[in-house]
């Protein structure tokens, strides 16, 4: 069924509203997952591993609805993996809320910003 944005509620129009995702998920290394993480036959303890090591520094971002962060995060790990969509969620599981990340994970630090040249610029 297709809803028509005049038959739906302002109010629920503005809870379906997602926040930009403050990590720029374009320019992310994904090696940690795309060197262990291989197909055609993808290992589920491979996969799952890589996966965990690489996203539960954005957990909190991630599990985070009112953003767009891990929809935009799958969408890179698929285009530069070329995993079949809904891989990790069909291979990756440790109970009804997902995955366990480990207490003291991070997020990677930003990359330094450009060096000036000779001129200051």
């Amino acid at each position: 069924m297709f809803w028509s944005l005049k038959s739906i509620p302002v109010g629920t129009l503005l809870r379906l509203k997602k926040v930009y995702c403050p990590v720029d998920f374009e320019f992310v290394n994904y090696t940690i997952i795309t060197s262990k993480c291989k197909g055609p036959h993808y290992s589920a303890k491979e996969c799952c591993a890589a996966f965990k090591e690489f996203a539960c520094p954005y957990a909190n971002l991630l599990n985070d609805l009112t953003n767009d962060c891990a929809s935009i995060m799958f969408t890179y790990i698929n285009l530069y993996g070329k995993y079949p969509p809904g891989l990790f969620a069909s291979l990756c599981h440790q109970g009804k809320n997902g995955l366990k990340c480990p207490a003291s994970s991070s997020p990677p630090p930003p990359p330094p910003p450009p060096a000036e040249d000779k001129n200051g610029v």
